[in-house]
């Protein structure tokens, strides 16, 4: 197709009972609309109305405010100010509450992790062999026999057991290993 070469469609539209041409543009280049005139209103005599004495009194009747209307007015203006400081006070209570809830919980997240440290540190500091060792050879120390436990019936619901009569040196039993 050539640069140029254009093809002109003609359209007859009705719009508001007038009759316009369109028309569309097969190309390159397209042509800039004209503006659409503008019509002037015709200027009308400066006639001022003739407005009844009635009607100019409720007219400023309506324009001017009661002294009981601006108080309420003022009444409700401090009210509502008085609403809208309290509102951002408790706003203000809520998000410093919650910034200080959220700093012991971390606080106690950390207490939590350094206390489990220090647990699993101690628990893997200590041998229990060595403790049973120590428990059976130093102090004396036994496991329970057949017929040592004797339980009784508790009123309360909780129950006791006692291996055996507690001597008056408070010994109970003593390893062979011990004695040497």
């Amino acid at each position: 197709m050539a640069a140029g070469h254009h093809t002109y469609n003609y359209r007859r539209s009705d719009y508001r009972g007038r009759d316009q041409r369109q028309f569309y543009v097969y190309g390159n280049t397209v042509r800039q609309a004209d503006p659409a005139p503008v019509r002037r209103q015709k200027a009308r005599p400066a006639q001022p109305k003739r407005i009844s004495r009635q009607v100019a009194r409720n007219r400023n009747r309506a324009m001017s405010i009661s002294p009981a209307y601006a108080v309420f007015l003022t009444i409700a203006a401090v009210c509502a100010v008085l609403i809208c400081v309290l509102y951002l006070n408790l706003q203000s209570d809520v998000v410093s509450r919650s910034e200080h809830v959220t700093a012991l919980q971390e606080e106690l997240a950390n207490l939590t992790e350094a206390n489990d440290t220090k647990y699993n540190a101690a628990a893997d500091s200590v041998n229990l062999e060595t403790v049973r060792d120590k428990a059976m050879n130093e102090m004396g120390m036994v496991y329970a026999s057949e017929g040592t436990v004797i339980e009784y019936d508790s009123p309360a619901g909780d129950y006791v057991k006692q291996y055996s009569e507690i001597p008056e040196n408070g010994v109970l039993a003593q390893s062979s290993d011990a004695s040497r």
